[in-house]
């Protein structure tokens, strides 16, 4: 065989590779996902739709969106003007969005090890590429979440890998604990995460160890929380509990949540507030309890059961 045969076939040895791993890749689908979420479709069948239940963040496309990185490399350490657009089903870059919570897109980035947390707003820089300086403080595996709503359409997270390069050692999930502290602020989670309904959770913010009465908006809400899922990283759906300038919710100490947990297991709450013109952000890890079975007969109360708690430092996010 010649060399541009030899050429040839190895070309082809690698395609049938690539395809036989999208395929395979398709075929498994998302970590947690149900059986009936989205696969590859065989000849002559029409690939499922994407389960209604399945949390936000574990796909880079869902209903003809997808999120596409268009910026340079990231080196650990340097700010890079990180760029991406969002192509919508006709294929050419989404640029009307309706604003929610104040912005057009929310842009999270976290470690997969949830050590690192960056909840970030980008700028348009025009046709529909998004501009956002990103600074990541080491190497390893990032996950990247667009949380949007594009105008006359549904609310999205969409997710993608980043990769930062060099040594990597992923850390340990913190431990679970109800309190957490940050510049001097100490916050105290209540309330308990039940796998497979809301939940109400309060995270309540002291400083000094007095409660703090006077936190100020952000986002147009006293508090931001963005829920994951460990493993999977999956964005749950949060909900705040009332907003400011609505008669009844008071600017502190207690900001609450109603938060889904599609699963048991161990989840990392980030809690952003603002007070004294800074927003901070406290870090929890939760561990969601499994629903008790119900009894024939009896009305489920209203209380969740499980184990929850935080450490120091949502699909959802919310207010």
């Amino acid at each position: 065989m010649n060399a541009p045969a030899r050429f040839g076939a190895y070309v082809l040895g690698l395609a049938v590779v690539f395809g036989g791993a999208l395929g395979a890749g398709r075929a498994v689908g998302p970590l947690g996902a149900p059986a009936e979420a989205e696969h590859a479709a065989a000849p002559g069948r029409t690939a499922a739709p994407i389960a209604a239940d399945t949390p936000g963040g574990l796909q880079v496309s869902e209903n003809g969106y997808t999120l596409t990185p268009v910026g340079a490399a990231i080196e650990p350490g340097e700010t890079t003007d990180y760029r991406f657009t969002v192509t919508g089903p006709d294929g050419r870059p989404v640029t009307a969005y309706q604003v929610q919570h104040e912005k057009k897109l929310h842009f999270i980035v976290v470690s997969r090890d949830l050590a690192t947390f960056r909840h970030l707003h980008p700028v348009e820089a025009g046709g529909g590429v998004w501009s956002v300086p990103l600074t990541l403080p080491a190497a390893g595996a990032y996950r990247a979440f667009a949380d949007f709503a594009p105008e006359g359409g549904e609310a999205l997270t969409l997710g993608a890998d980043l990769f930062v390069p060099g040594a990597y050692t992923p850390g340990p999930l913190p431990a679970a604990s109800r309190t957490a502290t940050v510049d001097g602020y100490t916050v105290t989670l209540g309330g308990d995460l039940t796998a497979g309904r809301s939940s109400m959770l309060t995270l309540s913010v002291r400083k000094d160890g007095r409660p703090v009465t006077d936190l100020q908006p952000y986002l147009g809400a006293y508090g931001h929380l963005v829920a994951l899922r460990a493993g999977d990283l999956a964005y749950l759906h949060v909900h705040p509990d009332g907003e400011p300038g609505d008669g009844t919710t008071k600017p502190g100490p207690d900001v609450a949540f109603h938060v889904e947990a599609p699963s048991a297991g161990s989840y990392r709450l980030f809690l952003d507030f603002r007070h004294g013109g800074e927003v901070r952000t406290a870090a929890f890890t939760v561990t969601a309890g499994q629903a008790a079975p119900a009894t024939p007969g009896a009305s489920e109360s209203p209380g969740g059961h499980g184990g929850s708690g935080g450490s120091g430092g949502s699909g959802g996010h919310g207010h």
